[in-house]
């Protein structure tokens, strides 16, 4: 059955012109950031490699452009294309890991709640339901902004990273629960459940040895779509100033440093960064917008 889904996958994902450009995309970002030591002609972190007479040069286009700086540099003086496969491996590296732990909170929590039900589950549904009353950026500033007046912003650059995963995690863990809640409510019916009651499993062993794996199709779905929505929230944060530190620059710290000069016209500052969280964004999107559609067994 499994092989079966997978070659129904593939087949499915060939017929896709979409999917295959948005996989493209995504992948050649992704390698881009991961190689950024290897491809950047400068390392945007080095205050030593940056120099102040280079400041605000136009992309390499324009007339007063330099070949060096194929996309213009900043106020002091970074290459603007190192600065965004730099940024764009710190924005990956904080939604995957913002994802990974809303996954790792959430699928815990709904399977609990799930299979064990009783007070235990309701309390966690309950506490779902008031958190989907506020907005997920909402969550994120407040837990963001209690964590750094708990830990100060003076413990380094990878503690004030660290804390905007937390907040991502914390605040995207919901729609996981609710999921795997109604899914484990149904799997936890079956014989193969029942069974491995018999034979004296325990409940922790059931739950993740039996019943994960036939939930975790959803799960799939919801972490591919949230990982775009977890790389804005990063932007987002960064942009209000209570993200990444600017010497460690996001794409969101970015476009947040090139709002200042949009209207002096060094407009590549904020255009640049935009556009590629833009299209970081929309090409994850549309590869769960496709992974949706080929799991669903109404469009099969």
């Amino acid at each position: 059955m499994q092989r079966l889904l997978d070659s129904d996958l593939a087949w499915r994902f060939r017929r896709s012109p979409i999917a295959i450009l948005a996989l493209l995309v995504t992948l050649l970002m992704a390698v881009g950031a991961i190689l950024a030591p290897l491809i950047a002609p400068q390392d945007p972190f080095d205050p030593a490699s940056l120099d102040l007479m280079n400041s605000l040069i136009p992309p390499a286009f324009e007339a007063d452009g330099d070949p060096q700086f194929p996309l213009g540099t900043d106020d002091q003086g970074r290459d603007l294309f190192s600065a965004i496969l730099y940024g764009t491996r710190i924005s990956l590296m904080v939604g995957v890991a913002g994802v990974a732990l809303a996954m790792l909170i959430g699928v815990t929590l709904g399977l609990v709640a799930g299979y064990r039900g009783g007070w235990v589950g309701a309390v966690i549904m309950r506490v779902a339901d008031v958190q989907l009353t506020f907005p997920a950026i909402l969550i994120a500033l407040l837990i963001n902004g209690i964590a750094l007046a708990l830990v100060g912003r003076g413990g380094g650059t990878d503690l004030q990273i660290g804390v905007i995963v937390v907040a991502i995690g914390l605040s995207y863990w919901v729609q996981y629960a609710r999921t795997v809640r109604g899914s484990t409510l149904v799997e936890s019916r079956k014989e193969y459940v029942q069974a491995a009651r018999l034979i004296g499993l325990s409940d922790w062993t059931i739950m993740f040895r039996h019943v994960l794996p036939n939930v975790t199709g959803p799960v799939l779905v919801i972490a591919t779509i949230n990982l775009a929505l977890a790389i804005i929230t990063e932007a987002t944060l960064s942009f209000l100033g209570v993200g990444v530190p600017s010497t460690s620059p996001s794409l969101g710290t970015l476009i947040n440093i090139g709002n200042r000069f949009l209207f002096s016209g060094e407009w590549w500052i904020t255009i640049f960064p935009g556009a590629a969280l833009a299209v970081l964004a929309l090409s994850v999107n549309l590869l769960g917008d496709w992974l949706r559609d080929a799991l669903n067994p109404k469009l099969r």
